[in-house]
C-alpha cells in the first residue's frame, strides 16, 4: 500500500458514522489515525450488536488505533492535549457546543496547535435555526430532497444504506485534504465545517440543477427514465440490471439478445424520446421475456451483444464475481483478540499498486499504552 498521507496524524473523536468515516478515508491513505473514545463504552456504534465490536463499528474504523480518554478528568485531558499538540488534523461530529464542553473546542485546540486542521461535522451546521436539532442519516436525506428520489410511492418506506452519513464523511475528508494542501504552502491551519444537510444537498446536485434550469421537480423515476435503466427478474428468481443510455447500438443489441429484433420497429420505441416517454410500456414488453431464462443465460446473451448490464447481486454474490476477485477487492487480516477481519479495500490505487494491506478495527483502548509511550518519547526529544 502506498501511504500518501504517511506522516500525517489525525485525532478522531468521532462516533457512529460521519466522523469515523472521514477518519477511515484518511487512514486508508496512510494517515496515523488515533480514535479517542470514552472509557468503558467507546464509540456507541460498538455496542449495536454483539458486545463492543459490532459490524456497524467495524465498517468505518479499520486502519486506526484506539485510546480511551475521559477529557473531563485532568490526567486524561493532559494526554489528549499532548495528542493535539502533535496532530495535523482533529475530527469531531458532535452537536454544536458539545466539543467545547469536552475541552475540544476549536479555540482551545488552536491555542495549543496553530497549524491544526480542525474539522467539525454536524447535522445542520454550526448556526441557524436548526443548528441544535439532532440529525441522523434519514433526517439529512429527507431535508435535502434526496430521500424523495428513493422512495417508491407505491410502497413508501426508507430503503438503502446510510448514504447521508457516509457522504458527509467523504466530503469532510475532501475538505481536510484541501486544507492540508493549503497548509503545506502557507503553514496556516483551517477550520473545516461540513453539515449533513449541505453534503446531501450537494450530492443531490442533479435534482437542483434540473429545478434551476428547467423548473423540473425530479421524482424517483426521473433519472432512470432518462438514463433508460431497468431491472428485470429472470426465470430463476434472480435479477439483472440494464443501463441502456442513449446509443442506438445498445438497444439494437438488446433486441438481438432477447430474440426480438423488431422491437425498435414499434413506433413507441423507435427513438430515444419515444423510449423515455413509454418506459412503462417497455417494461411490460421486457418483463415476460426475461422470465423465460435464468440470469446466467441472459448475462451471456447480453454480453455477446455488448449491452451495458450486470447481474443484480446480493452482497455475498459480489465476492464471487470474477472481476471483483481480479481486482482483489476483498481484503482480510488477523486481529490478535477478535480473529479474522474481512473488508472491502479502498478503491484508490496509486501507480498500479492496490491497497490490499489493512489493519483490523481496534478494540476499545487497545493502543493506550503504545500511544502514551510515543508521546512520552517525543517529549524527551
Amino acid at each position: 500500500m502506498i501511504k500518501v498521507l504517511e506522516g500525517i496524524t489525525v485525532i478522531e473523536q468521532g462516533t457512529f458514522i460521519t466522523g469515523p468515516a472521514a477518519g477511515m478515508l484518511l487512514a486508508d491513505l496512510g494517515a496515523n489515525v488515533i480514535k479517542v473514545e470514552m472509557p468503558g463504552s467507546g464509540d456507541p456504534f460498538r455496542a449495536f450488536k454483539g458486545g463492543l465490536y459490532s459490524p456497524h463499528y467495524q465498517t468505518y474504523n479499520r486502519n486506526k488505533r484506539s485510546i480511551a480518554l475521559n477529557t473531563k478528568q485532568p490526567e486524561d485531558l493532559a494526554i489528549f492535549d499532548d495528542l493535539i499538540r502533535d496532530a495535523d488534523v482533529y475530527i469531531q461530529n458532535f452537536r454544536p457546543g458539545a466539543a467545547e464542553r469536552l475541552g475540544a473546542g476549536e479555540d482551545r485546540l488552536r491555542e495549543m496547535n496553530p497549524g491544526l486542521i480542525y474539522c467539525a461535522i454536524s447535522g445542520f451546521g454550526s448556526d441557524g435555526p436548526y443548528a441544535a436539532r439532532p440529525s441522523y442519516d434519514t433526517v439529512a436525506q429527507a431535508a435535502s430532497g434526496f430521500l424523495k428520489l428513493l422512495i417508491n410511492p407505491e410502497n413508501p418506506r426508507v430503503v438503502g444504506p446510510a448514504m447521508a452519513d457516509a457522504m458527509s464523511g467523504f466530503y469532510a475528508a475532501y475538505g481536510i485534504l484541501g486544507a492540508l494542501y493549503e497548509r503545506s504552502q502557507t503553514g496556516k491551519g483551517r477550520k473545516v465545517e461540513v453539515s449533513m444537510l449541505e453534503a446531501m444537498c450537494h450530492f443531490n446536485l442533479d435534482a437542483f440543477t434540473h429545478w434551476f434550469s428547467e423548473g423540473e421537480v425530479m421524482g424517483p423515476y426521473s433519472r432512470p427514465q432518462v438514463s433508460q435503466s431497468y431491472v428485470m427478474e429472470c426465470a430463476d428468481g434472480k435479477w439483472v440490471a440494464l443501463h441502456m443510455s442513449s446509443p442506438e447500438k445498445f438497444w439494437q443489441g438488446l433486441a438481438n439478445a432477447i430474440g426480438y429484433p423488431e422491437l425498435l420497429q414499434d413506433d413507441r420505441f423507435s427513438t430515444r424520446e419515444g423510449r423515455i416517454d413509454h418506459q412503462e410500456a417497455m417494461i411490460e414488453v421486457l418483463k415476460p421475456i426475461f422470465k423465460q431464462q435464468g440470469r446466467d443465460t441472459w448475462c451471456e446473451r447480453l454480453l455477446a451483444e455488448d449491452v451495458p448490464h450486470a447481474p443484480m447481486y446480493d452482497s455475498n454474490e459480489v465476492l464471487e464475481d470474477p472481476q471483483v476477485k481480479h481486482l482483489q477487492l476483498e481484503v482480510s487480516t488477523q486481529h490478535p483478540e477478535m480473529g479474522t477481519f474481512r473488508s472491502m479495500r479502498s478503491p484508490v490505487s496509486y501507480d498500479g499498486e492496490r491497497p490490499v494491506t489493512i489493519t483490523a478495527p481496534p478494540t476499545l483502548n487497545e493502543h493506550h499504552d503504545d500511544i502514551v509511550a510515543e508521546l512520552q518519547a517525543r517529549k524527551k526529544q
